[in-house]
């Protein structure tokens, strides 16, 4: 029976004790290393809280390191040294990264390019919701879109010019970023901008590299967490990537999205002497995922949805709205998903983001901006009109309420924008087609 009731976490506050989180931890750590036994995780995880009870009695409490201590000694007592290696390897890296943030390094803001940002925006009169609703009622929006995609080429040109600086030691190019910030186009974008300056890229497509939909890491209700880098296969890509880099030949597995199901050894690839790796991935930044390859040979660009649009109370748009209206708007049109499934897990998605995307943008060698200060009259057309119905839905639900504050908040952002119904305007290169559909790129 357990009488661990509290635990101390690293901050000194007390917190309900949860076995769930050791199960978790164990799996997460198994999964990493390819095991995906969910009973064998509970049974071990039992072994530890047997461990805790002879160890405590209340009122005492354990600290979060003395149990995250018995989690490997059970593991290595069990013979699971490469779980055990994996979890100890895991909690290095977060103290590194607890550690760095803590000496400022990480989760900061890229003020620079906000600067940047807030300049071109009064520079050419799209600053606040109100001047963007004067240049759409006098049909110069057109203009507007010409100025902000070729400033955003702009920037791919220069990532471009910096990779070709570097290309005798660069081996692989990372587009990380996260959900919706337009990693698929801007991947595209950057092949076609080295190819001119002969530089021979070869892209990898990560998504083959999932695993099993039942082996999933899953969230505390249950539901199958897809936004967490342990839903794929780090320690196979890794190992790939690191055999590509060194010239062998590898057989890459594909993911079949209907059925939820991954075939390995299915295709065979190899990258020539002298072509670029590039990949794009939600956790390119994620450091277990190409721990094999050395910094210098990496280069790693990180997307974000930089808005420097004011509404009319004079607050600044969330870049994570915007990012969450091009999901909506892509996942209903482009792969069926109902909207209210994609707003309603939207805080899952916030969360993997916060703990294992954007905390790394210090790391990127480049960073770019991918909001485009002409899209939300275009987006509204799609997805205003889902809003009235959320509100409704979760208005009175506790369970919701995450769900319903960012209705809210969007709803009232979208009334107050114009809409502009002409989407012929966009060109099919733009970064926005990724998500209203009709781009030159082949996007996966």
């Amino acid at each position: 029976m357990n009488k661990i009731e509290s635990i101390v976490k690293r901050d000194g506050r007390v917190v309900p004790f949860d076995q769930d989180k050791i199960t978790e931890a164990i799996y997460r750590a198994a999964a990493s290393v390819g095991g995906h036994n969910r009973p064998l995780s509970e049974e071990l995880s039992d072994q530890v809280v047997a461990m805790l009870n002879e160890c405590f009695r209340p009122p005492d409490m354990p600290l979060v390191e003395e149990i995250q201590d018995m989690v490997e000694r059970v593991l290595i007592g069990n013979g699971h040294v490469r779980t055990a290696k994996a979890f100890i390897l895991y909690r290095d890296y977060r103290r590194r990264e607890r550690e760095a943030s803590q000496a400022g390094k990480q989760t900061r803001l890229p003020y620079r390019i906000m600067y940047e940002t807030l300049v071109w925006n009064l520079f050419h009169g799209c600053d606040t919701v109100e001047k963007l609703n004067q240049i759409i009622r006098s049909g110069k929006l057109k203009d507007l879109v010409q100025a902000a995609d070729r400033a955003f080429d702009d920037s791919i040109d220069r990532v471009a010019q910096a990779i070709r600086r570097e290309k005798n030691r660069i081996k692989l190019i990372i587009v990380a970023g996260p959900s919706s910030s337009g990693k698929t186009t801007t991947t595209a974008k950057l092949a076609r901008r080295l190819n001119r300056l002969g530089i021979d890229t070869f892209p990898l497509n990560l998504d083959h590299y999932f695993f099993d939909l039942e082996m999933h890491p899953k969230d505390e209700h249950g539901d199958y967490d897809f936004e967490a880098p342990e839903a794929l296969d780090i320690t196979l890509i890794d190992r790939h990537l690191r055999a590509l880099i060194d010239g062998e030949t590898i057989k890459m597995p594909y993911y079949d999205f209907k059925q939820g199901k991954r075939f390995d050894n299915v295709t065979e690839v190899v990258v020539r002497d002298g072509q670029m790796l590039l990949i794009d991935s939600l956790h390119g930044l994620y450091e277990p995922m190409t721990r094999s390859i050395e910094g210098d040979r990496k280069f790693k660009v990180y997307i974000e949805t930089i808005s420097q649009l004011r509404t009319g109370n004079d607050k600044f748009i969330r870049w994570t709205d915007i990012r969450l209206l091009r999901r909506m708007v892509r996942d209903q049109s482009q792969r069926g998903y109902d909207p209210v499934r994609t707003i309603g897990h939207w805080h899952y998605v916030r969360r993997s983001e916060m703990k294992h995307i954007i905390p790394f943008i210090g790391n990127a060698d480049y960073l770019l901006n991918g909001a485009l200060p002409y899209e939300l009259p275009i987006l509204k057309k799609y997805a205003y009109h889902f809003f009235p119905g959320f509100l409704e839905l979760w208005e009175k639900d506790p369970k919701h309420s995450d769900a319903y504050l960012r209705a809210r908040r969007i709803y009232d952002l979208l009334s107050e924008i114009d809409q502009f119904d002409d989407e012929s305007l966009i060109p099919p290169d733009s970064l926005l087609r990724e998500f209203i559909g009709g781009s030159k790129y082949k996007l996966h």
